[in-house]
């Protein structure tokens, strides 16, 4: 059983009202520092293997709390190219054609000069795999990530088809649990924000919406503006 622990970065200025996507410079403020340090406080007695992060800078400060030795850069758990949609208010999004597509069938969703939804969750799951080989099979690691890219991850753990992620709901700052076993994911907890203990593994013997406002994702990450 490998152990996958999704946290999404913590606030910026720019959530809720702007869609940032891979826009550089884009840093946590107050609130973004202070889920980082909790998330951190909240997971002090998890030993993890590896920390993997997004390359982008609200990610990398997310998991500085962390002081995690070896930090591991991946850039398939970057956020979503919103192309030409990056830097533009949620708000004015909305009025777009393409955003009825993105929140009713993002599986066909391909960002004005950017990437496709279905790329995005491609590749994330792909890198989870790798990792998942890679670390082995009792191995527990932490990977900072993106609403869009951690709904993705979790889509495909509940066996969903990519048209129905946007019933997940990520907030800045949570955390999400996986567990991936030989016979199927099981997901543990969802966008908690609380203090909590991973359950305990089981025996080696065993097999194991639409959102304009609160979000960073065009396709509504998660709330969590305050």
């Amino acid at each position: 059983m490998t152990t996958l622990l999704l946290l999404r970065h913590g606030l910026t200025p720019l959530t809720g009202p702007v869609l940032a996507g891979r826009a550089p410079g884009v840093h946590l403020d107050e609130r973004g520092r202070k889920q980082a340090a909790d998330a951190a406080e909240r997971l002090a007695g998890v030993t993890l293997d590896a920390v993997v992060s997004s390359p982008l800078e609200r990610c990398r400060e997310t998991v500085e709390p962390f002081n995690a030795e070896n930090l591991e850069i991946d850039d398939r758990f970057a956020e979503c190219d919103y192309g030409d949609w990056t830097g533009r208010k949620l708000g004015d999004l909305a009025k777009e054609p393409e955003w009825r597509v993105v929140q009713s069938h993002p599986s066909a969703a391909v960002f004005p000069g950017g990437e496709s939804l279905a790329a995005v969750s491609a590749r994330a799951v792909a890198a989870v795999r790798d990792w998942n080989v890679r670390l082995g099979e009792r191995a527990t690691y932490l990977v900072c990530s993106h609403g869009d890219v951690i709904k993705a991850i979790v889509a495909d753990a509940l066996g969903l088809h990519l048209d129905q992620f946007q019933r997940i709901n990520v907030d800045p700052g949570s955390v999400t649990v996986i567990e991936y076993t030989p016979m199927r994911p099981f997901l543990r907890r969802l966008n908690d924000t609380r203090n909590f203990g991973l359950p305990e593994p089981p025996p080696e013997h065993q097999d194991g919406g639409e959102n304009i406002t609160g979000s960073d994702a065009a396709v509504g990450g998660g709330a969590g503006t305050t």
